[in-house]
C-alpha cells in the first residue's frame, strides 16, 4: 500500500517538531548547566536545577501563550542574540595573542591573522544580518 505525499509530509514534520523540541530541552539543560556553574564558582551562589529549567524555559512558553509566531520569533531572537558575538569575539582575538595574558601559550603572528581575518567577517556579516533584519 502507497502513502500519499501528505501523510509522509506530515510524519516528516511531527518528527521535525518532535527534534526541535528535545533540541531545545537539550540546549535548556546546557544553558542551565553553564549558569550554574558560573553561579556556583563565581557568585557563589546555588539555585536548584528545577528553578533554573523553569526561568529558562518560560520566556518561550510565554511567547507561545502570546500566539506569536513561532518561526518568526525563533528568527527574531536569534538577530537579538548575535548581537553579543562581537562582545564575545574579538576579546577572544585580543586577549589570546597577548602574552602578558597567555604568557608562552599565545597565538602566533599567523593565527592572529587569521583569527582576525575571520572575526572581521563575522562581525560585518552579523552586521549585514542586523541591518537587513531591522531596515531592510
Amino acid at each position: 500500500m502507497r502513502r500519499s505525499a501528505a501523510t509522509s509530509a506530515g510524519g516528516v514534520a511531527l518528527l521535525f517538531a518532535i527534534g526541535l523540541l528535545f533540541s531545545g530541552f537539550a540546549s535548556t539543560a546546557v544553558g542551565s548547566y553553564a549558569g550554574s556553574v558560573v553561579m556556583a564558582d563565581l557568585l557563589r551562589r546555588q539555585v536548584p536545577v528545577f528553578a533554573r529549567r523553569l526561568v529558562t524555559a518560560t520566556p518561550a512558553l510565554f511567547v507561545l501563550a502570546l500566539g506569536v509566531d513561532p518561526t518568526g520569533a525563533l528568527m527574531l531572537s536569534q538577530v537579538v542574540l548575535s548581537i553579543g558575538i562581537p562582545f564575545a569575539l574579538i576579546p577572544l582575538v585580543v586577549l589570546t595573542s597577548r602574552e602578558r595574558v597567555m604568557g608562552v601559550d599565545r597565538n602566533h603572528s599567523l593565527t592572529v591573522l587569521a583569527a582576525s581575518t575571520v572575526c572581521v567577517a563575522i562581525v560585518g556579516l552579523n552586521i549585514a544580518l542586523l541591518a537587513l533584519s531591522f531596515f531592510g
